[in-house]
């Protein structure tokens, strides 16, 4: 297409993800003629269409499952679950299409132009469209934010095309409910669909290559849901790889290697490939444009999220790790505001993580194990879950909340919780983190009782010493 018959815009962002839609949204937002390009049917990219929402829509499902059969030893007996597998896909899909539906409505009320096809840069000041629908179209702007995330990696020795080895996309597909099915890589999102499969009525192996589950979470916190989870999982084999894999008419048949590696090959009917993500910077003509790339594929910027090009930004997956969705939405929001000329930095002092499995797992600012790492001097608390009347109440008092201080100042640096709602209950550790808050402030902050959340407040009264719902400190 000619540059006379190409689409003209103030800004044009690349990818429909939470960071592409946020950021293409409050550009519009601000006055600028916004094109968002997009190469999926629908906006909302992995996270909303095969990542967060639909794996949170099926763990919510597996968790009332989970709560319903362990009632039963309180006296309360639903019998066995009968699960429509087809209705319950509906539903996941209805979640998905409730919240796409309603993006789709706010880019038309914002003037948003969407273009549904697959951009690559032309030069600094365009993008080549090859159109979902055939043909192509070109789209000529002022500023570009590039929001082209990640892809699921995958394992080269794997059989190839094989429809019982997929990613987490396929997963949350849910082509079926196997007898027995392996998870390869003991991260987060392995773990996630690990729990729902497990509450659908699979036998669950897992293995990883580390010496321990869920990189990134203090160690304490994990060994919690391990316990928790050791009846659940058939085996979790750690310091373990796949040494090789065979597609046989009966399932796929596995060969380990390692420290927890069994002596037989084992057969699976699902195998799920959960071995992080790459991002998408080499995919994009960034060459073109004259946008630095480094060599795993990230786009380097700076706290405006500009590139090298100062006309272009970058932000979520492919300007980065942690790879969360939330990152993307606030960086999306600098981006914009950075392009209409406002002050805007991304100046985050913490960005909170959270595993949905059962227990959750949440963490927020340092972590414990990095910070001994580190060498640094910090406070420490813990209220245990044992001791919450509201978690006694639920039958859920496993869990507990940590909270982490600078040893001069006392303000929170950092905190972890495990157990039920633990993603929701972060925000408050987050928030504290951010307001430079000391122990003193959350614990003289009265929350209701009974609750989970008050253990936040417990756990900084204990790191004062005034602590009344745990025995008195040793002195």
């Amino acid at each position: 297409m000619s540059d006379a018959n190409a689409i003209t815009c103030d800004v044009a962002v690349l990818g429909a993800g939470p960071g592409g839609y946020s950021a293409a949204f409050r550009a519009a937002d601000l006055g600028l003629k916004t094109v968002l390009i997009e190469r999926a049917p629908t906006l909302g990219g992995v996270c909303l269409n095969v990542g967060c929402i639909p794996s949170k829509t099926l763990l919510h499902a597996a968790s009332l499952i989970t709560e319903a059969q362990a009632f039963r030893a309180h006296g309360i007996d639903f019998g066995s679950p009968r699960i429509d597998l087809d209705q319950l896909r509906a539903h996941k899909d209805g979640v998905v299409g409730k919240l796409t539906h309603g993006l789709a409505r706010m880019a038309k009320a914002r003037k948003v132009e969407v273009v549904q096809g697959t951009g690559t840069f032309r030069d600094a000041h365009s993008f080549d469209i090859a159109l979902t629908k055939g043909g192509t179209a070109a789209v000529r702007f002022e500023k570009a934010i590039v929001a082209a995330g990640s892809e699921a990696v995958s394992l080269p020795f794997l059989p190839k095309d094989d429809p019982r080895i997929v990613d987490s996309t396929g997963a949350l597909a849910l082509p079926q409910v196997p007898q027995r099915m392996l998870v390869i890589g003991g991260g987060i999102i392995g773990l996630e669909m690990a729990t729902v499969y497990a509450a659908l009525g699979s036998r669950i192996d897992i293995v990883e290559m580390l010496d321990g589950l869920m990189a990134g979470a203090d160690r304490d916190l994990v060994r919690v849901w391990q316990k928790h989870n050791a009846s659940r999982f058939n085996r979790i084999m750690l310091k373990t790889k796949v040494a090789g894999a065979n597609a046989k008419r009966d399932a796929i048949h596995i060969r380990f290697e390692g420290e927890g590696a069994p002596e037989i090959t084992e057969a699976y009917d699902l195998v799920l490939v959960s071995v992080g993500r790459v991002p998408n910077g080499r995919l994009i003509g960034a060459e073109r444009a004259g946008i630095a790339v480094d060599a795993r594929g990230f786009v380097t910027v700076d706290r405006q999220m500009r590139t090298n090009v100062r006309t272009i930004f970058a932000i979520g997956d492919i300007a980065g790790a942690p790879m969360l969705a939330h990152k993307a939405v606030h960086e999306g929001h600098v981006a914009a505001e950075a392009a209409a000329g406002k002050p805007s930095h991304f100046d985050a002092r913490q960005i909170p993580s959270v595993a949905y499995t059962d227990p959750e797992i949440a963490w927020a600012g340092r972590s414990e194990d990095d910070l001994k790492a580190d060498g640094a001097t910090f406070g420490k608390a813990v209220f245990p879950w044992a001791a919450s009347g509201r978690a006694i109440a639920m039958a859920r008092d496993e869990g507990f909340t940590k909270l982490l201080f600078d040893a001069d100042t006392h303000r929170i640096i950092g905190g972890g919780i495990v157990g039920v709602h633990a993603g929701d209950l972060i925000s408050e550790i987050a928030l504290a983190i951010e307001m430079g808050a000391d122990a003193v402030d959350v614990g003289k902050t009265i929350h209701p009782h009974p609750t989970l959340s008050e253990s936040i407040g417990m756990a900084a009264e204990v790191f004062e010493g005034v602590c009344t719902d745990l025995p008195p400190a040793k002195r």
